[in-house]
């Protein structure tokens, strides 16, 4: 056995490997190819089929070796330096001695155009890298028993020949012996030829199924990405052949999908898509981008009002309920257009704007469409540029955590703080909270984001009981993301956090919001229930701002409301805020629970809820976010 890369020049292999049932009818190949891998894949699969191996590593070598001692069949790279496959080929088809050796080009090229030209040079086949071992084997053999057997009818022939000439007396017992072994040697080319057009025909379903849908069976992704990229090359050099992109994203598809079903909802999907087509016109192609996001390929179009009219006529024709089983569904859809006036370079960023106008689309209400504009381009640019800096700033550790104290509304004393995340970009300054913290939720960049506040938040307060007495007893509020919730081990890193720092779960209330809450499935509730079972308290942040909690309230351990600072703000202008105000209060104290106001800014705020039952308050009337140094001035001056 010889092993690559020293490869022989001849490779011999013992009869009980072989194919075949003698060392003599084992069929010798020639691999003509320069990458070492393809040498070595092909080598070792060859040999351990048991064929006799030879290899040329460019076109020249390969004609020296046919001469010295013919194969039975030869695999020949297109692509080489030199003399390419296509010549080799040619002047081995050229000599007559050689021209009957089968030739199987190998080659990654996919154009019809080159495959005909190797077949008209006198190729039998192709085989397509990357290599796929079964079609290897598959292909060679098809071709040598069909060389094999032809090399056999021919000797038969001579054979009878010879023999007319010198036993005319068995003429018939020949001519009746050549007709049968005929019949079967046809009947055998038949079969060959047969599995062939089975291969041709598995390798087209094959490249059909790489750019379609298999649930749909319209063009997918991998399919629109080439027609685009195609498309911004023939606008390039014709500006006239416009084309749009309209980006369809279904509403509520994902609540249908989790109630009804995902056999439900895949045959939604299949009956959106058979609609949508009903409604296209002759240039238009509708392609599945994925789960419930469908996009049709306008072009050429005139301008961006054919866009719009077939996105208003879609939009009229999905509201339409589909009726599956025994379900009558209502969705609508969300629709994002762009187009070529935008110049684009990549396909990407065709589909990147058109996915920015759908979401517009959706923020403006669903069930209608938006078309791109520069604006919005250059705010997704922006996001993007952030989402980019977000982790660069969590790489180079530009966050910071400020701390708002919380106090007694009736007698002002420290009871605690919230940790507020703060990013001191090196260029923008101070960013908000608002701008980056939904991106990180977005990237799941909150996990690492978050992990760390909880560290840095833990290790203040440690850090605080190390150098004051007084702070013992403080609480440290802080936030947690819905995404935070449904990490497995999140209850671990914090309880691994608290026993680090010798912190007592106590002393530690984490707050999240109230459509977290009211959203929350079975497991986040578990999650929920672990942290109470550390002693930790939980707060609900912004209570009354989103979906009405009073229903479900009960149902979770909660220990704390927040009212939000819009109730607060309300309550100097807008007497009607004062009975919300106090019914949060009341709700809370009748489920054993205390309340929090933030955004206290007045001393008559204040009274007004010390009036109301309501037990701490953190506002600019107390302090703004300290820094960690002027938090601990806080608590030694308490």
């Amino acid at each position: 056995m010889c092993s690559f890369p020293n490869l022989p020049e001849y490779c011999q292999i013992s009869p009980e490997n072989s194919m075949e049932s003698s060392p003599k009818q084992r069929n010798s190949i020639l691999i003509v190819e320069d990458n070492p891998n393809n040498i070595g894949v092909l080598f070792n699969l060859l040999i351990e089929k048991g064929f006799q191996v030879r290899v040329a590593r460019d076109g020249e070598s390969c004609l020296d070796k046919v001469n010295y001692d013919a194969p039975d069949l030869i695999l020949l790279d297109v692509m080489m330096p030199g003399m390419d496959g296509f010549e080799t080929c040619a002047r081995l088809k050229a000599n007559p001695t050689w021209a009957e050796i089968p030739v199987i080009f190998m080659t990654a090229l996919s154009e019809t155009v080159d495959k005909l030209r190797g077949l008209q040079l006198g190729a039998v086949d192709y085989i397509t890298k990357p290599f796929e071992q079964q079609e290897i084997l598959a292909r060679v053999q098809l071709h040598l028993q069909l060389y094999n057997l032809t090399q056999r009818l021919k000797k038969e022939i001579g054979d009878r020949k010879a023999a007319q000439t010198a036993l005319k007396q068995l003429n018939q017992d020949l001519e009746q012996r050549i007709t049968e072994r005929t019949t079967t040697l046809e009947k055998t080319v038949l079969d060959l030829q047969n599995a062939h057009r089975a291969l041709l025909a598995r390798e087209q379903q094959l490249q059909h199924n790489a750019l379609h849908d298999s649930l749909t069976g319209l063009p997918n992704r991998t399919w629109l990405l080439t027609r685009l990229s195609q498309l911004i090359k023939t606008t390039q050099h014709h500006p006239q052949h416009c084309y749009a992109i309209l980006f369809i994203d279904l509403d509520r598809f994902k609540v249908l999908n989790d109630s009804l079903g995902h056999l439900v909802g895949d045959e939604l999907l299949k009956q959106v898509a058979q609609r949508l087509q009903t409604c296209l016109p002759d240039n238009a192609t509708l392609v599945r981008w994925g789960g419930d996001e469908f996009i049709v390929l306008l072009e050429p179009i005139d301008s961006e009002e054919d866009a719009i009219a077939i996105a208003a006529t879609i939009l009229d024709r999905i509201t339409i309920p589909f009726q599956l089983r025994s379900y009558q569904i209502h969705t609508g859809a969300s629709i994002g257009i762009t187009s070529s006036i935008h110049r684009y370079q990549q396909p990407q960023a065709v589909l990147r704007d058109a996915d920015v106008a759908m979401y517009h689309a959706k923020h403006a209400g669903r069930g209608c469409y938006v078309v791109l504009t520069p604006e919005m381009q250059r705010l997704a640019l922006s996001r993007l540029q952030l989402e980019n800096e977000l982790r660069e700033g969590l790489a180079r550790q530009e966050f910071v955590l400020h701390y708002q104290p919380i106090v007694s509304l009736s007698t002002g004393k420290l009871y605690g703080f919230e940790a507020l995340i703060r990013w001191y970009h090196p260029k923008r300054g101070l960013v908000s909270p608002i701008k980056f913290i939904p991106i990180a939720e977005e990237t799941g960049l909150i996990h690492d984001l978050g992990e760390w506040v909880l560290q840095e938040a833990i290790q203040q307060l440690q850090q605080w009981h190390r150098q004051s007495p007084q702070s013992q007893g403080l609480m440290m509020s802080i936030n947690l993301s819905p995404l935070q919730l449904m990490q497995e081990n999140l209850v671990e890193k914090i309880e691994f956090l608290l026993r680090k720092a010798q912190i007592k779960g106590e002393q530690i209330k984490l707050e999240v919001t109230e459509s977290c809450l009211l959203e929350a499935r079975s497991s986040e509730t578990q999650v929920l229930e672990r942290i109470k079972a550390l002693g930790m308290q939980i707060c609900i942040d912004d209570f009354g701002t989103g979906y009405s909690a009073f229903s479900r309230l009960h149902e979770f351990p909660v220990d704390t409301l927040k009212i939000d600072k819009s109730f607060i703000r309300r309550l100097r202008q807008d007497q009607r805020s004062g009975p919300t105000i106090q019914t949060i209060i009341t709700l809370a104290h009748g489920l054993q629970m205390d309340a929090i106001a933030e955004g206290i800014e007045t001393p008559e705020e204040r009274q007004k809820l010390q009036d109301m039952g309501c037990e701490w308050g953190q506002g600019y009337l107390f302090a703004t976010p300290l820094d960690s140094s002027q938090a601990s001035e806080w608590i030694f001056n308490d």
